[in-house]
Order: C-alpha cells, then sequence, then structure tokens
C-alpha cells in the first residue's frame, strides 16, 4: 500500500474539521463518572461531566469522547456551554441505533460544534468488526446523516493494510491511535526518538490517506514505573511532540487522555493480557488533579 496513490474521498464538506485541526487544542475525554464496572456502565450527570470540562478548558477547547450513551451524549451540550470550539462524538458500538441515534441528535443540536463522529474506537483490532462491516456502518450512518463528517479510529498500522483500502474511501477524516510506549524500543529510546516515531507515521498516513488526519490516542502513562512510565517522561514526551508536530489544517494531534481511569485495569481490552497502563494515561488523576504534564501545555489565549 506504500506504493498505491493515496486513497481520497470529496464527497462531503470538510472545511469544519480542517479549521478544527489548525485552530482546535483537542483532548481525548471519557467523563470520570463514566465507568465500566462488572460490563455495566456508571452513568454520568451533566454536573459532573461540567467539573471535568471546567478542569480543561483552560488549556483545551476541543474534545475527543468515545462513546454516545450512559449521560456521554451529553456531553456536546456541556461544552456548547463552557464555550469550547469542537467536539467529535464518539460511537462506541456503530451497531447500536440508538447510540448512533443520540450522536446525530448531539449533532442536531450543536451544528457548528460537533465538527465529527467517530464511529467505533478500535473495533477491528478487537475483532468486533472488520473493514468490510464498518465501512458498511459509516455507509449506513451517511444515509441517516448526509451531511455529518464521518471516521473511525484505528491503530494506525491496521489503517496501512491493504485490507484497509475499502474502509479509507468511507472517511471524511482520519483518527489513527500511535502508541510509541507499545514499539518494542520504547523502553530504552529517548523522547525525541519517541516523539519522532509519531512524527514519522502520520508521514505514513498521509501517503495512505490524503483527508485530514488526527492523532486520537498517543502519549505516555504515569505508570507502571517498571515498564519505563513516569510523570517526568509523559511531560518530556509532549515537550517534544509540541516542538516536532504543529498543528495543521491536514494534520494535528490530541493530547491522551484528560484523567486517569482505574477501572480500566479490570476492563476489557482488545489486545489479551494485563495491561495496568491503562489506569494512568490521564493529564489529570481521577480526582481531577494536575500531572506536572500540565505545566507544558501553554494555556489558550485568553484563559487562565
Amino acid at each position: 500500500m506504500a506504493n498505491a496513490a493515496p486513497v481520497c474521498r470529496h464527497e462531503v464538506q470538510i472545511d469544519a474539521i480542517r479549521e478544527a485541526l489548525a485552530h482546535t487544542r483537542f483532548v481525548s475525554y471519557q467523563p470520570t463518572a463514566l465507568r465500566i464496572i462488572d460490563g455495566k456502565a456508571t452513568h454520568a450527570n451533566e454536573a459532573s461531566i461540567a467539573d471535568d470540562l471546567t478542569v480543561l478548558r483552560s488549556r483545551f477547547d476541543g474534545l475527543i469522547t468515545y462513546g454516545a450513551s450512559s449521560g456521554a451524549e451529553r456531553v456536546p451540550d456541556v461544552a456548547a456551554a463552557l464555550g469550547y470550539k469542537a467536539v467529535i462524538v464518539g460511537v462506541w458500538d456503530p451497531s447500536s441505533d440508538e447510540e448512533v441515534g443520540k450522536a446525530i441528535a448531539a449533532w442536531g443540536r450543536h451544528p457548528q460544534l460537533v465538527v465529527g463522529i467517530s464511529l467505533g474506537n478500535e473495533t477491528v483490532l478487537g475483532k468486533r468488526f472488520d473493514f468490510e462491516s464498518l465501512g458498511g456502518a459509516i455507509g449506513e450512518v451517511r444515509k441517516k446523516a448526509p451531511g455529518l463528517v464521518l471516521s473511525t479510529t484505528e491503530p494506525f498500522h491496521l489503517f496501512l493494510t491493504e485490507a484497509a483500502t475499502p474502509l479509507l474511501h468511507e472517511l471524511d477524516f482520519m483518527l489513527a491511535n500511535v502508541h510509541p510506549v507499545f514499539q518494542p524500543w520504547f523502553a530504552s529510546a529517548s523522547d525525541e526518538t519517541a516523539a519522532q516515531f509519531v512524527v514519522n507515521v502520520v508521514d505514513l498516513l498521509a501517503a495512505a490517506y490524503c483527508g485530514p488526519i488526527l492523532l486520537k490516542e498517543t502519549g505516555v502513562p504515569t505508570a507502571p514505573d517498571r515498564a519505563g512510565y513516569s510523570e517526568t517522561r509523559q511531560a518530556t514526551f509532549y515537550r517534544e511532540l509540541r516542538d516536532r508536530f504543529p498543528p495543521t489544517a491536514a494534520r494535528a494531534f490530541a493530547y491522551f487522555s484528560a484523567f486517569d481511569a482505574p477501572w480500566r485495569v479490570a476492563d476489557s481490552h482488545p489486545v489479551p493480557g494485563y495491561h495496568p497502563e491503562e489506569a494512568h494515561w490521564g493529564l489529570f488523576d481521577d480526582a481531577r488533579r494536575p500531572k506536572p504534564v500540565v505545566s507544558v501545555i501553554p494555556p489558550l489565549r485568553g484563559q487562565r
């Protein structure tokens, strides 16, 4: 696929997503009150979501969510009240008419704020969908909401496979996960190397897909330290990435993730095994206290 012409899609108007990439600072966000316990989701109310988003607002004006149920469908409403500029609404289960309907309804309430919808997060990696069925699900949503800008999220290496080509034709923009921490060289590599790896991967993605590319997940968790993770390394990685990856209308990255989620250690994971790092990806801990990385992310203009 590396030698093929990049896949392009021009059927929809994507000026809003290009504007958002160039001028919005995104963070990937799951409400702190929304947890999966024994396979069941707790409910996040608007007051708790408002507390989360108020903490984030001084440094972020864009959000990428993971689901549109259990209260998360109200994130755009709270974000609008707090002056956020862009929200990409996640749909955890693209086959759920109810969840898809809630995401479309959020777009209907806030058409200037909701710049796109992501149908699924690592659903191909987790074998919940294959590329063909996921492309079909995106096509069905496009029929229901023809003006809505649509994407999905997978690890970067899956987007670079030949099997992904039909799916790329369905995407109005690309959301990719690029995690240098899962590369075999990470533990002994410098943060400069890890940040440059992310930039190099985006170059590969751009050679395969000519639409806007937004990295939904990257970064460094802050524990466990035996794996080479720390608060210091998280902060220095993002300092390096900010220097090497300025946002443009064609490509940008989101910070991952807003808050720690201790419950995720016991949650199902698309990759078998024990994943203690899943609890520690946050820029803030689960009590909304900032980690050192927050000090290397400048407040937005006019925010303190």
